[in-house]
């Protein structure tokens, strides 16, 4: 049987004036961290294009988006929910406290374009 696919996209910024600690921390020790839960199997971040569709403010500097395998998510939210804050999941000073995160799930197959 194949696990169900999920994604999990975090929206967060660093506190003003530590991007470079935010993202060093994110980059070297927060991605390697969630990976470590039982389900995750990728993780890449992003930062916001300076061309956007729409006119700013803009809320998040920053997005991750984690790949999720499992029929069950709620092992994985409470690895986030208890791991966070611990020695598992150390959190950094250099982000903002206020960030947004969602699980999705697909709703049609993947689409590219046609090659010629």
């Amino acid at each position: 049987m194949t696990a169900e696919k999920h994604i999990f996209i975090v929206y967060t910024n660093a506190v003003d004036g530590q991007d470079d600690a935010f993202n060093d921390w994110y980059d070297n020790q927060h991605l390697n961290d969630v990976l470590k839960i039982p389900g995750v199997v990728a993780a890449q971040r992003f930062a916001l294009s300076d061309k956007q569709r729409l006119d700013p403010p803009f809320p998040w500097k920053y997005a991750a988006i984690y790949e999720v395998e499992t029929d069950d998510l709620d092992p994985v939210i409470d690895a986030l929910k208890t791991w966070i804050g611990t020695e598992k999941m150390p959190r950094t000073d250099a982000m903002n406290p206020h960030r947004e995160a969602y699980f999705f799930h697909p709703i049609t197959d993947r689409r590219q374009t046609p090659q010629e």
